[in-house]
């Protein structure tokens, strides 16, 4: 956040003395990162708190909530003024005495800086998509964790952006016409709204209830099944509740034939088991019905 404000205002410096659209854009897109950064730490810090009477399945959807304030606020600051300012830009009437030199300086500067963060960012998710065998876009995509999407998507937007203010800068002073700097603003804009609507449709669909991916639910079966006590999982429901935290509910088929007091204290015993996962915050297992098909669970 400390970086994303030192561009920001480098940016907007820039864009006051250059009289540059494109940079005028960039500087945008850094308040809002910088804004996106105060929103990212928030929703660490309060889906992090402990389950309580309040909510005995924990703060963890709290994430996904100033997530999509963070992608909001990206899309309304960054995307909408940036196309805001170079549409206006399009019909202005301006005269050549752009600072080439100090805009040029500026994006050097922060492209340097945002090169480290997206770095960063790659190397946290090439860890967890190694963990999960999984590729390294994919893995971003899926991930259940809203923050380490936000800042690799941010970055890589912030990177993008950046080349197209050089382009719009580059091509303005090379050709003499200020449409090619309004026309980075614009793309600059665009590439932030689909970004942010990108984000916006992943913690909706965690907030409305991510089931997970099969290979998951397959994992999640296989761990039950390893149970000594369970025969067959005749039925199951993933839903995640936070970044890296699941309820499971599942009817299983437990081995040999329990009288009724034991069945309880049995499912007790076992949910226990599956909650020792720090992934797993809560688990309801219960008596699958002779009736249950086999291939409930694939449903």
């Amino acid at each position: 956040m400390a970086a994303d404000l030192v561009v920001a205002g480098a940016k907007t410096a820039a864009g006051v003395l250059s009289g540059s659209a494109a940079m005028a854009a960039e500087a945008a897109h850094s308040w809002a990162d910088t804004g996106n950064q105060l929103f990212l730490m928030i929703a660490n810090r309060r889906s992090g708190r402990a389950a309580d009477r309040q909510r005995p399945l924990g703060y963890g959807r709290e994430a996904y909530v100033w997530s999509l304030l963070a992608a909001v606020g990206l899309f309304v600051v960054g995307g909408t003024v940036s196309v805001w300012r170079g549409i206006s830009e399009l019909f202005a009437e301006r005269a050549a005495d752009e600072n080439y030199l100090v805009a040029y300086a500026v994006l050097a500067i922060a492209l340097v800086m945002e090169s480290i963060s997206w770095a960063q960012a790659l190397r946290q998710l090439r860890a967890g998509a190694q963990s999960m065998d999984r590729e390294v876009l994919e893995y971003a995509m899926q991930t259940s964790d809203p923050t380490v999407r936000a800042v690799f998507a941010e970055d890589s937007a912030a990177l993008l952006g950046i080349v197209l203010a050089f382009a719009g800068i580059g091509m303005h002073q090379l050709t003499g016409v200020a449409a090619w700097d309004a026309v980075g603003s614009i793309l600059v804009g665009v590439l932030l709204g689909v970004v942010a609507v990108l984000l916006i449709d992943r913690n909706r669909r965690f907030l409305t209830g991510e089931p997970g991916t099969p290979q998951l639910r397959d994992a999640v079966v296989a761990r039950i099944e390893t149970l000594p006590e369970v025969a067959s999982v005749r039925f199951i429901r993933l839903e995640f509740i936070g970044p890296r935290q699941l309820f499971v509910v599942a009817s299983v088929d437990l081995v040999g034939e329990e009288v009724e007091s034991r069945v309880a204290h049995t499912l007790r015993e076992l949910e226990r088991t599956l909650e020792a996962n720090p992934h797993i915050v809560d688990v309801v297992l219960t008596i699958a019905e002779p009736s249950e098909l086999d291939d409930a669970i694939r449903r």
